[in-house]
């Protein structure tokens, strides 16, 4: 797996050496090197990156206040020459803290472990988009990705799967199905329903929207259920 990464350093020397560590990494593709916190950002409004190396002691905008204002799945290791940023660090959930001068051992260790965190990430998403439902109906087994269900509906013994191209009945129960499906994904907005949140176009009053269909949201369903989904 290949990783691309930007430097931001506003002292030349670094930015230099940062730049020939980079080089020796034959899975690290080098993207921009910046001299400034507002410089990076006007690239990063434009561009993605799964890497920064982001001095701290910067004029103008400091490498803290610039990690403040990015997406955190962005994968920031710091460089500086300060040790009393430790726990910044911590707190704004940097991979690794690398005090300079840099040598390349540490710097490689530290790329090492942003790419695990990475590959971790991937992995989980591809997972979950991966997962197919094995769903016996009209006396076949069908093999139905969960990407596919829009929202299950629970009919006493039986549930309806509402797919994105047909819809299929299953001897099945809503609880079951509520344990076996990713939490991230779906949610039950009712003891009658569980909804794919992906698919989910409006919350309209106590309903959600999912294409044409108003699926209602039961009353001990409601508290928090915005945050449920969104």
């Amino acid at each position: 797996m290949n990783a691309s990464c930007i430097i931001i350093d506003d002292e030349h020397p670094a930015r230099v050496l940062l730049k020939e560590y980079v080089s020796k990494i034959p899975y690290l593709r080098l993207l921009g090197v910046f001299k400034n916190g507002m410089e990076a950002l006007e690239y990063l409004n434009q561009n993605g990156v799964d890497i920064i190396l982001l001095d701290i002691q910067m004029p103008e905008l400091t490498g803290v206040e610039f990690l403040k204002t990015i997406p955190h799945k962005t994968k920031t290791i710091f460089t500086t020459a300060y040790s009393n940023y430790a726990l910044d660090g911590y707190e704004l959930d940097v991979v690794d803290y690398l005090l300079k001068p840099i040598r390349f051992e540490r710097f490689l260790q530290a790329i090492n472990k942003a790419m695990e965190l990475i590959k971790l990430e991937n992995k989980q998403f591809v997972s979950t988009s991966q997962i197919v439902l094995s769903i016996k109906a009209d006396r076949k087994i069908h093999r139905v990705p969960i990407q596919n269900i829009k929202f299950i509906e629970g009919l006493k013994e039986y549930v309806r799967f509402h797919l994105t191209n047909e819809k299929l009945i299953a001897l099945e129960s809503l609880k079951s199905l509520e344990e076996l499906l990713p939490s991230d994904q779906f949610v039950r907005i009712h003891k009658s329903f569980i909804v794919n949140k992906e698919k989910i176009k409006a919350i309209s009053g106590n309903q959600v929207q999912i294409d044409d269909s108003y699926i209602p949201i039961g009353k001990s369903y409601r508290e928090g259920i915005t945050n449920k989904i969104f």
